[in-house]
This record gives structure tokens, sequence and C-alpha cells, in this order.
């Protein structure tokens, strides 16, 4: 398949009165055509700085290095005007928190139409129509009606489909969506989940998923690629890698999910300890001293390494029991 997607040793570094901080170190990963790629982990586990490092949008203390190409365009570093001919248009972000990324200032018709009339050279009267055609197709009731409102008056899962839709005016071939169900409540979630999934259908664009929810990446996602610490420490098909983890950070994070099938009476267990710190990160294995299957190889630390067809670990054990 055809990669839209291609990053290669990703490492995102910010400068900090208490040192550098290593948010993201290493990171490798494709995405293909019409594909839908999870990405998991702990808080401060890089996922988001990691895509932020992509969209060239890294506070202004923050630095990164490596390859990122987007159909064969190299974005890392990209001067703003060149990036913006992809960001926005063929390359996509949902943001986690829709209130704090709309312009309360400006009515939701403003911060559409003006996409559509910068982007796509729309004049003002096809820039609302498209706009309002976006807002009907992602189940915003009676938009027209509620086209000229503020974000405030907008409930949170309004808002984030109104996101949503701004994502989709300029129909790009890969969206990133940062957490887009968190704070909202199980129905909206599952609202919000099968839209993703009609738009990737309808329109065959990708998408990356950014959660620390295993259950919203086993709905809508092909692949998973696990992160903790700033690097990937397993990746792979959803199923076989939620039927057999390989990576004991991986186990933990499946352990500890509340299940509703035959295995829901057993007791929740917990993944000890705290993520490291990353100024101070360790020199071998980050999770070492969390996990209950360490040894002394453990102090060196384990490449990511393909052991099956598509799956991948960061490990040093052979097999995990």
């Amino acid at each position: 398949m055809t990669a839209v997607l291609e990053v290669a040793d990703l490492t995102t570094r910010f400068a900090t009165p208490e040192g550098e901080v290593a948010a993201v170190s290493g990171v490798s990963f494709r995405v293909d055509e019409g594909e839908s790629v999870g990405v998991v982990g702990e808080s401060g586990a890089g996922k988001t700085q990691a895509f932020l490092s992509i969209m060239g949008l890294l506070a202004s203390n923050g630095s990164c290095t490596g390859s990122a190409r987007f159909r064969g365009h190299e974005l890392l570093n990209l001067p703003p005007r060149e990036l913006n001919r992809i960001r926005g248009v063929r390359l996509a972000m949902v943001f986690q928190d829709p209130m704090t990324s709309l312009n309360p200032y400006l009515r939701i018709s403003r911060q559409m139409t003006e996409v559509l009339i910068e982007h796509k050279g729309m004049s003002e009267a096809a820039a609302r129509a498209e706009s309002l055609r976006l807002l009907d197709q992602v189940g915003i009731p009676a938009a027209r009606t509620r086209f000229d409102l503020y974000p405030h008056e907008f409930s949170g899962g309004m808002r984030q489909r109104v996101m949503i839709a701004i994502a989709l005016l300029c129909q790009p071939d890969l969206l990133i969506a940062d957490e887009p169900t968190t704070a909202l409540d199980v129905t909206v979630q599952a609202q919000i989940l099968a839209l993703l999934q009609q738009l990737r259908r309808e329109l065959g664009m990708a998408i990356i998923l950014i959660t620390h929810n295993l259950g919203v990446v086993a709905g809508l996602c092909d692949r998973v690629m696990v992160m903790y610490a700033g690097r990937i420490v397993e990746r792979g098909p959803i199923e076989p890698l939620f039927e057999n983890p390989q990576h004991p950070y991986t186990l933990g994070l499946l352990r500890s999910m509340p299940r509703l099938d035959e295995q829901s009476a057993a007791e929740l267990t917990t993944i000890p300890g705290q993520p490291p710190n990353l100024q101070a990160l360790p020199a071998g294995c980050a999770f070492r001293d969390r996990c209950a299957f360490a040894f002394e190889r453990c102090l060196a630390r384990p490449e990511l390494l393909e052991f099956s067809h598509g799956r991948a670990k960061a490990c040093h054990l052979a097999q995990l029991a």
C-alpha cells in the first residue's frame, strides 16, 4: 500500500530552566492510505508531542530532528508558509479540547468559511454552503440555524463535531484526532467514534487516533502503537496485540481495563510506580523499575524489533507469558 505518512527517528526536546526534557525519542512508523492507527499510552508518554512536532505546532522552547514525510514531502522544520499549503488542507488535526481550540470571539460560520476562502479560494457564499454541508455530514442538528452561533452556545459533543467538520473542510488525506472523546459522556463518545468510522469509509482518508483509552482504539483502529517514555514499545494489528501482548507495559494497560465479558469479575490490576522523569531517563529499559518481568539484561535499552509479521516490540523477553 502507498504510505500517506512516513516518520523516521523523530526526536523532540524541550529546553526548560531545570534542563532538557526528552519528550519523544527515536520514533519511527508509517501510516498507509485509508488506514486507522491508534497511539496509546499514559499521560506524558509523548503521544501528542510527536504529532505536534509533525504538524509544526511545538511550543517555542521545543525542537525536533529526524524525518516526517507526508506524501513524499518533508514536513519537519518546514517554513510556515510552505507548511500551511499542507497543514489544514491535506493533513488536519482535531485537538483534545474544542473549547480552547475554537476561537470564542468568532462565530462558527466565520471560523469555517475562512478556511475555505483561504485554502480553496472560494467565495463567501460558496464557503457558507460547503460549511453547512459539512455540519450536516457530522450530525449537527438544525445546522443552518446554529451556523452563526458562538462556540459557547454549543454542547461539548457538538463542539467536537464542529472541530471535526473544520478539519474535514479541505478533505484531508490524513486526520489526526487527539483524544477526540475526552470529557464526553459515553453516548456522545460512541457517536463521535461512529462518525469517524463513517467518514473514513466515505472519504477514504487515513486516521491517527491518539488516546489513553484502549477500548476506543479497539473500536476504530486497524493497528496500534503503544508509547512509553517517548518511545514506541510495541506495535501491531489490533486483534493479535490485544489477545497476546508481548510487552509488559502493554499487558499492564490491558489488565487495567474493566471488562464486560466473562472476566468482568476479575480484579483490576494497576501498573506499580510512576513513569520515569523525562529529564533523566534511565540508561536501560525505561519500564524496568515498574516491570514484574525485569531481569539483568534490562539494564541495556532494548531496540524496537519485529518478532512476527507486522508486530514489533522493544523488550528483551523472548516471549511474554
